[in-house]
């Protein structure tokens, strides 16, 4: 459990690292870090900085129903292993070009990472495999747990790692020789320390590539998962719309610096992980369905919250009011479609749930960097919150729990 726990973890971190330093690269012409060239409006910054945001979901999209199949078929223990040393490899890519300034190599490395990054599904898989129905949504809230962790550690390195005055070598590369060290590091744990999980492999499974567009024709089609799937989409579009783009919003609004973004980014992983970890074990009497109807429209509302202060402090007391929704939406959706599920498909459906999931983080991007550069930064995050309402007008109206998910 621990070593897969610490793949979760990973992904993560270094998804959490990305969110003080991108910012820098794309969004702040008046950061020393800024890589765009004199002359060319911050707007084309602003959508390649959505652009650069898209390559990893959208790689990971195609990618992640590949790894789930690989997995049901080889085992999940080669899978991980495999996937951990490409997101290494991203790393360096990413450290690379940030160094050279080669915007390319960035788009390398990112898509790169998204090929190889369905290590989450795979991970979840596995942990489905060792750990009966009944007890799944207080393992997966292990998983959100460790997503906090991976939350406040990721940005707080990330802003911390990038700025030289806590370090006169440190600069925005480090975070991502930091983070490659650490890939390296889980890969060999994979191979040395990992029992494989899948009693029953599927050695007669033949491998779909277009595997992803099959999930989302299927999402679309199961019956009661449909509307999980449609709530998990939105939501996870809606806290991608928010990730994206909250940075910069950070910037222009109080001026913050990279170790600022982190701060209060690892605040927001501290009460996702509270929330995850402890709230969700101690609520799992309740039914995950009863729970998601009480926090997703909270969570849409919290956002909302982020416009109104002037002092930056007042973030702070905003923070546990969105986060804590935020991870408990996590954790008990992502039990609810576990639950729904027989033991011998739960690869397939949770590899349906990471492309679904991998098409919410994919979309905002883009359409954050337009949006981003013919209005203003500040609208990405509105627009979080107006999906997010959608994912808790969807569910509430359309849900309808079935015996195997009620308590």
């Amino acid at each position: 459990m621990s070593t897969i726990l610490f793949t979760v973890f990973l992904d993560l971190l270094g998804f959490g690292i990305l969110i003080p330093v991108i910012p820098l690269l794309l969004a702040d012409s008046t950061s020393k870090y800024y890589l765009l060239p004199p002359g060319v409006p911050l707007a084309t910054g602003y959508f390649l900085l959505g652009l650069l945001l898209t390559a990893y979901p959208l790689a990971q999209f195609f990618s992640a129903p590949i790894l789930g199949q690989l997995s049901d078929r080889y085992g999940r223990k080669p899978i991980l292993a495999i996937s951990l040393f490409g997101t290494a490899i991203s790393y360096f890519l990413f450290a690379i070009g940030i160094h050279l300034r080669l915007l390319p190599l960035l788009f390398i490395g990112r898509i790169l990472d998204g090929i190889t990054g369905g290590n989450v599904s795979v991970a979840q898989a596995a942990i489905a495999d060792i750990t009966p129905p009944e007890k799944r949504a207080k393992n997966f809230g292990l998983i959100g747990m460790v997503f906090g962790l991976g939350f406040i550690l990721g940005p707080f390195l990330g802003g911390k790692l990038s700025d030289p005055s806590v370090f006169h070598l440190f600069d925005v590369t480090t975070p991502f020789w930091f983070a490659f060290g650490l890939a390296l590091l889980n890969t060999l744990l994979v191979i040395f320390k990992l029992p494989e999980t899948l009693s029953r492999k599927n050695h007669e499974l033949v491998i779909r590539f277009d595997q992803s567009i099959r999930h989302i024709i299927k999402a679309v089609n199961l019956r009661p998962l449909r509307i999980l799937f449609s709530t998990a989409f939105l939501v996870q579009a809606g806290f991608s719309f928010f990730t994206t783009f909250f940075g910069v919003f950070l910037i222009k609004r109080f001026s913050f610096n990279q170790g600022q973004i982190g701060d209060l980014f690892a605040y927001i992983g501290l009460w996702i992980a509270f929330s995850q970890g402890f709230l969700t074990r101690k609520l799992s009497v309740v039914a995950e369905y009863k729970i998601l109807r009480l926090v997703l429209f909270g969570n849409a509302l919290a956002i909302l919250m982020f416009f109104l202060p002037t002092n930056p402090i007042w973030l702070y007391v905003i923070v546990p009011f969105f986060a804590v929704q935020n991870g408990l939406v996590g954790a008990n959706l992502l039990g609810l479609i576990s639950r729904s599920a027989s033991s011998d498909a739960q690869g397939e459906i949770l590899g349906i749930n990471a492309s679904v999931q991998a098409l919410g983080q994919a979309i905002p991007p883009l359409i954050s960097g337009f949006i981003a550069a013919n209005l203003n930064p500040s609208a990405p995050t509105l627009v979080s919150s107006l999906v997010l309402f959608s994912a808790a007008i969807v569910f509430i109206r359309y849900y309808q729990p079935v015996p195997n998910t009620t308590k």
